[in-house]
C-alpha cells in the first residue's frame, strides 16, 4: 500500500503516516498503532508484540498520563518537532509558564472543572521537560508587550512569572523576544500562532488556538506564510 493510500483510508495526513515511518514518531498513541495494525492485518503474536512496545515507548514520557487533557496530538508535535516558534499576544507561552500563572489562566478560562486545574497545571509543567530532551526541539517565543503587562493571577503571580521568564530565555534551546507596544501595527496583529517544523522534508505544522479548541493545519503555503510572518515579527 502506498502512504497517499494508506493516509486516505485512516483519514491521516500523509506527514504523520512517513513520521512514523522514519522512527520520527517518538510518542505513538496505542489507538493510532492499532489503527494501523487493523488496516495492515496484523493479529496474534506480532500485533500483541508491537502494542506492548507502544505502551513502552509511551512509558517514557511524563506526560503520558495526562493525554486526556491535551488537545488533537500536542505532546506528540512537540516532542517530534526540532523547532517550535510562537507569537503570543495576551499570555505567556505554555511552555514557559510557571504553576501558579498557568493555575490562574486555568481558572480564568472557565472551561476546565475546577477539580482539574491542578491536573492540568501538572500536565503543562511535564510537557517543558521536552526542552531538556537531548534530541528536543529548540524554542523561539516572540511574545507581545500586554502579554507582559497583564496581570495574571496577581502582582505577585506575575513577578514571579516575569523573573522565570527572565530565567528561561537563558536556556541553551531558548530564545525569548519581546515585541514593543512601539512596533505598532505588524503581520500577527490578529493572533497568536504556532509553527512546528519536523526534520525535511516533512511539511510542519500551523497551530491556531481558540477559546475552546485547537486547530492543526497542515498545508505547505499556509506554513510558509506563516514563517514569514513570524521572521518578520
Amino acid at each position: 500500500m502506498s502512504a497517499a493510500a494508506v493516509a486516505q483510508q485512516l483519514k491521516w495526513s500523509t506527514g504523520k503516516l512517513t513520521r512514523s515511518e522514519r522512527n520520527e514518531w517518538k510518542f505513538p498513541k496505542r489507538t493510532d498503532v492499532e489503527a494501523l495494525l487493523d488496516l495492515y492485518g496484523v493479529e496474534g503474536r506480532d500485533r500483541a508484540h508491537l502494542l506492548s512496545l507502544t505502551e513502552e515507548a509511551r512509558g517514557r514520557s511524563d506526560w503520558h498520563e495526562y493525554a486526556d487533557l491535551f488537545p488533537g496530538s500536542l505532546p506528540d508535535l512537540e516532542a517530534e518537532a526540532v523547532r517550535i516558534r510562537t507569537y503570543e499576544v495576551v499570555l505567556i507561552p505554555g511552555l514557559l509558564q510557571t504553576p501558579d500563572y498557568a493555575a490562574s489562566v486555568a481558572r480564568a478560562s472557565q472551561i476546565v472543572p475546577p477539580e482539574q486545574i491542578q491536573r492540568k497545571v501538572e500536565s503543562r509543567m511535564a510537557r517543558r521537560a521536552v526542552l531538556d530532551a537531548p534530541q528536543g526541539p529548540h524554542l523561539t517565543a516572540v511574545v507581545d508587550e500586554a502579554a507582559m503587562r497583564k496581570v495574571v493571577g496577581s502582582c505577585a503571580v506575575m513577578a514571579e512569572q516575569l523573573r522565570f521568564l527572565i530565567g528561561m530565555a537563558a536556556h541553551y534551546k531558548v530564545t525569548v523576544l519581546a515585541l514593543p507596544d512601539e512596533a505598532g501595527a505588524h503581520p500577527a496583529i490578529d493572533g497568536a500562532f504556532t509553527l512546528y517544523d519536523f526534520p525535511r522534508p516533512e511539511p510542519g505544522i500551523v497551530s491556531i488556538t481558540t477559546g475552546v479548541e485547537t486547530l492543526y493545519i497542515e498545508d505547505g503555503d499556509y506554513f510558509d506564510q506563516h514563517a514569514l510572518i513570524f521572521d518578520s515579527l
